[in-house]
């Protein structure tokens, strides 16, 4: 018998006034909204992003903001697509169609007798929370920028200032990259990037090679395109990127459980000036219901992530030059 699913569409939903909330910085994005589900509903008392049902016949655009509104009373002005998640619980199997909200009007109030509050990424503090969030917690700590190494255009010593210069500005994940470097210099290279990074809490994935990553001490692993298409199991690290071109490439990212993708390019670049580039339109119908988070890559700079990322269903962007200026 086959299943019957339920479309159901949920918010993030970004403080107002944050310190740390504009999206076009390298921060994580500011405080979130979770509301706890109100008595006589399933699973009551568990704390989820605030939402409900698709209606028959309703866009999710008009979905989540009717939805917000009957909730939280406020009104809501651009829903910026985002994650596909689908779910099985003992009484339904849900699919969910996560939004991301910056910009709304109001003050929420618990019109379903329901508490909320706003909370930290990465350090939550309600709980228990509903079972089917947990990949989203993961997704919503993952900072709006994406740094990737360029020593070899800048030397590595200017790079390593410009390394320094934007950790202090809040840049929290850094890819090392500069493969053309030779073996034991790139070597040298990835842990003295890995042991900056870490002392400013920011993470490191290492660009096509494992043995690297892990003997830099680096938090995780960048999977290639031609790699990701070879991998059939996650590997083991603790956070796990892949470049990806085409929708197919993104499933399979999917598939073994990467954490995050980077898609493009976008935009012509300097190093590639007559690229077939994708546009913001063309990302957008390959990112679209994907169930990871999705960097753009390509020509980005800082202020391409809101609105332009964001609508277009990307998580942030990835920038090679652009992040170390």
């Amino acid at each position: 018998m086959d299943r019957v699913w339920t479309d159901v569409v949920a918010a993030v939903v970004y403080q107002h006034g944050d310190p740390n909330g504009d999206p076009r910085g390298d921060q994580r994005g500011g405080s979130y909204l979770l509301a706890q589900r109100p008595t006589g509903k399933a699973y009551a008392g568990y704390w989820e992003f605030p939402g409900g049902k698709v209606e028959p016949g309703e866009t999710l655009d008009a979905a989540i903001k009717r939805e917000i509104r009957e909730e939280l009373g406020i009104e809501i002005d651009v829903a910026c697509p985002w994650l596909l998640r689908t779910h099985v619980y003992e009484h339904a199997a849900v699919r969910l169609h996560f939004f991301r909200i910056r910009e709304w009007r109001g003050t929420p109030q618990g019109l379903e007798a329901q508490r909320f509050a706003f909370q930290v990424p990465g350090r939550e503090t309600v709980s228990p929370m509903l079972p089917a969030n947990g990949p989203i917690l993961t997704a919503v700590g993952l900072p709006q920028v994406y740094g990737i190494t360029n020593a070899v255009e800048s030397g590595v010593d200017a790079f390593m200032h410009g390394l320094e210069a934007a950790l202090t500005k809040g840049l929290r994940l850094v890819q090392v990259r500069d493969k053309t470097l030779p073996e034991t210099q790139r070597e040298v290279f990835a842990q003295a990037v890995t042991v900056r990074c870490l002392s400013h809490g920011a993470r490191v994935l290492v660009n096509g090679d494992a043995g690297l990553a892990a003997r830099s001490g680096a938090d995780g692993l960048h999977l290639t395109a031609q790699q990701l298409m070879q991998t059939r199991e996650r590997p083991a690290f603790a956070l796990v990127g892949a470049s990806v071109h085409s929708r197919e490439q993104l499933d399979h990212a999917v598939q073994i459980g990467c954490d995050f993708a980077v898609l493009g390019p976008v935009k012509l670049t300097a190093t590639h000036p007559g690229a077939d580039t994708l546009g913001w339109d063309g990302f957008a119908r390959i990112a679209a219901g994907a169930g990871i988070p999705v960097y753009a890559i390509g020509g980005m700079q800082a202020a391409d992530v809101y609105p332009s990322a964001w609508q277009a269903g990307a998580h942030g962007v990835a920038m090679m030059r652009a992040a170390w200026q």
